[in-house]
Order: C-alpha cells, then structure tokens, then sequence
C-alpha cells in the first residue's frame, strides 16, 4: 500500500538514556504539596527522600520521583552520600540518566560554594570549624586521596583552595618543591594541608606525619608557615596539630 513503514517513534519525546520509560504520577497535586511542605517548614521538615524528591523534579519531569529517591538511599544511605557519590555509581540506580545526575552534583556545587563563601574574607582560623566542614564537604566523600591546599594571605584571609594531587585509593604523591614553589607563585604566607582517606578512617599514617614534617622543613626558611594538615573521610577528621604531631 504506497507509503511504506511509518516511524512511530515520530513526535513523541524519547525517555532519557539510562532512566526508566516515563509514566504518569498518579498522585495528583503531590509535587505541589511537597513543594508548598518545603516552603511552611523548610527543609528540616521533609525527610531524606522527600529533599530528594524535590531536587528530582525538573530531572525527571513526568514520573514519580519518590521510588527513584527511596532507591537511591537505600543504595548509598544517605543524602550527602547520594549528592557525593560518583556519577557512574548514580547512573547505576534504575531511574538515574544524565539529567538527574547534573541535578544532584548541581546541589553538591552549589553547597560547596556556600561553604567555601563562609571562610572567604575573614581570617581563616577564627573560623576554623566552617573550615574543617568545608573540607570535609571538599574531599571527605571522595572515591581516590587527593591533596589539596588552602593558600592564606598575612592576614590568615584564604588566596587560593586548590587540588594538587590527585591519587589512588590508598595514596596519593606530594612533591614538596612544588608546594612550595606554588605558595611562592601565590605570595603566600601560610598553608593548611588537607588530603582524604577513601577508607573513611582519618587517622593520621606514619607516611602523613613523615610528609608533613618535610614540608613544615621546605617551607620554614622561606617564611611560610604550615598552620595544620587535616585528615577527612566519611567517620570525621583528624588534625595534625590538635594531635601535637606537627
């Protein structure tokens, strides 16, 4: 019969790589509640899934988010482990595409830029606590050690908060010259240290304090101080000078 085969598939929206095919939410009204919940009561008033529900909305459009939400909690147990888990694990959670995982590491940027906002432009250690958090928030999720430095003026305000090194699962390398070098380039005048166990236990090893030790020698001659080298992971941080090893 003359034409031959119609694509069906044509002006219909194809469900997004990686995600569930969209089905309707029945519960009507549900996301308005749920928004108008938030709005009322703020965020202390929903529980973990429901926060999640919420980030979920403009991801996934036309389904119900809360089975993707319980999902993923249940998967990574947390909402600070769901928004720092790594993309591959996300996408590993049926419901999960492209458009959901921008979403929650968009929450995760936008978190971190508020931490980090709160220690700009005042002395860093008469706001040591949003320190140590941002850090914790910064690196204490991640899958490979990383080392980063925070760069502090003559006034203890924060320079620079950059990754140096990054690592493997059990180790990453520091090059004290380079350290060094770089707090030049940045006219620096103190260091905090700060690097990640994926294990999650932040106890310091031998190979930290042997590590840190060179860098406080490297960098003393030159007139830049190392105020401390935080430790974070999962359970909590460990500061090396709280423990008198630096």
């Amino acid at each position: 019969m003359g034409g031959g085969l119609k694509d069906r598939s044509a002006g219909t929206v194809q469900p997004e790589q990686g995600s569930l095919p969209p089905e309707p939410d029945l519960r009507s009204g549900h996301r308005q509640r749920l928004r108008q919940r938030f709005v009322d009561g703020g965020p202390e008033a929903l529980p973990d899934y429901e926060l999640l529900e919420l980030v979920l909305f403009s991801a996934i459009p036309r389904r119900d988010t809360k089975p993707v939400a319980k999902r993923l909690l249940e998967q990574f147990g947390s909402f600070a482990e769901v928004i720092n888990a790594p993309p591959e694990r996300l996408r590993e959670v049926p419901g999960v595409g492209d458009a959901a995982v921008t979403q929650l590491k968009l929450v995760r940027a936008g978190a971190l830029r508020l931490m980090r906002g709160a220690i700009m432009q005042r002395p860093v250690l008469a706001s040591w606590a949003a320190v140590l958090d941002y850090c914790r928030a910064a690196a204490g999720f991640e899958a490979r050690e990383q080392f980063r430095i925070l760069f502090l003026d003559k006034k203890n305000q924060l320079i620079a908060d950059e990754v140096q090194q990054q690592g493997t699962v059990d180790h990453t390398p520091v090059y004290i010259r380079e350290v060094v070098k770089r707090a030049l380039e940045l006219s620096a005048s103190a260091l905090i240290l700060v690097h990640n166990h994926p294990s999650g236990d932040p106890t310091p090893s031998r190979a930290d304090i042997d590590m840190t030790r060179q860098i406080v020698d490297a960098a003393k001659p030159l007139g830049i101080a190392i105020h401390d080298h935080v430790i974070v992971g999962r359970q909590g941080h460990a500061s090396l000078k709280g423990l008198r090893l630096l």
